[in-house]
């Protein structure tokens, strides 16, 4: 099984749709708050140059926004 995580913040609508969608599609993920955690914040710039979530990593492929082609 792919490793799913999802970095996002409280407020973001298309965060909610992302995890609303893995869990319509039985996918496990893992959530990092960068609102709350700065760690998981500077891990998400850090791969993906990206101040916007959702971020979301399937292993080692990164997809930026909510595209439900791309997941």
């Amino acid at each position: 099984m792919a490793n799913v995580v999802i970095y996002s913040t409280p407020s973001c609508g298309y965060c909610k749709l992302a995890k609303a969608f893995f869990t319509e599609h039985n996918v496990a993920y893992t959530e990092k708050d960068v609102a709350a955690d700065e760690a998981a914040r500077d891990e998400m710039i850090a791969k993906t140059n990206q101040m916007g979530v959702p971020v979301i990593t399937i292993d080692d492929a990164v997809v930026i926004g909510f595209d439900k082609g791309k997941l």
